[in-house]
């Protein structure tokens, strides 16, 4: 049989889905056919973004998500699974980078906030969303690494650290649930075009860079049933630069 990329009748939660690199995903998973639930740091954000994905004939959902409260994460997948009747793909999104700082003087406060965000929510969210997939028997995760993982860049160590933790998280879920019928996979791109990073580096040059929608194109090949056979991966998605 042809490929058949189709993610009709799946149910998808997208963590730090209001702006960015999480609005290209929630959008490019709705366009392959997925109910998109977007969790948010607050709930009354990216209506415009419901309305887009509700436009394509798709559901969605806004939940209130800051990945930081594990309660917020409890209460937003039990709100997900009740609303829409399961979770069958999970994109842990959410994440940031501290501002470039040499290690000597590196703050505890941004240590903390990179890894509370980067590898601790994303490990309690995969966990709450990870006991539905279990219940049900299947599901595909997708995490958000970066090449800064695998590398070492001046100035980003806790930003590398945290993104190294995810990457090997990766696998560890994977190992895990692999049994249940859940892939864990995580996607490893290198600079994104985005207003931020563009504002970051001026004398850049982006055509090199990867794209939001390039980088949501792998992670819908990811949530489908053609990567069946993806399992407990880190892909590098690193555009022509």
């Amino acid at each position: 049989a042809y490929p058949d990329f189709s993610l009709e009748g799946q149910i998808a939660l997208v963590t730090g889905a209001a702006r960015g690199l999480g609005r290209a995903i929630s959008l490019a998973l709705a366009n392959a056919g997925a109910d998109v639930a977007l969790g948010l740091r607050r709930a009354e954000d990216a209506e415009d973004l419901a309305a887009e994905i509700t436009a394509m004939g798709r559901r969605s959902m806004r939940v209130q998500m800051d990945v930081l409260d594990q309660a917020q994460i409890t209460s937003a997948v039990d709100a997900i699974v009740e609303s829409l009747g399961r979770i069958d793909i999970l994109v842990n999104n959410a994440g940031l980078g501290p501002p470039e700082t040499p290690v000597e003087d590196a703050t505890e406060q941004d240590f903390d906030l990179t890894f509370d965000l980067n590898v601790k929510g994303l490990f309690f969210t995969s966990q709450a969303v990870g006991r539905v997939m279990i219940g049900q028997g299947s599901g595909k995760i997708v995490n958000l690494s970066s090449q800064a993982g695998f590398i070492a860049l001046p100035g980003e160590a806790i930003y590398c650290a945290s993104k190294a933790a995810v990457s090997h998280l990766t696998k560890c879920l994977a190992v895990e649930w692999g049994g249940h019928g859940i892939n864990v996979n995580a996607v490893a791109p290198s600079i994104i075009d985005t207003p931020a990073n563009r504002g970051a580096m001026p004398d850049a040059d982006p055509s090199k860079w990867v794209s939001p929608a390039q980088l949501a194109d792998v992670i819908s090949f990811l949530a489908s049933d053609r990567a069946s056979a993806i399992h407990g991966a880190v892909i590098p998605v690193v555009g022509l630069s």
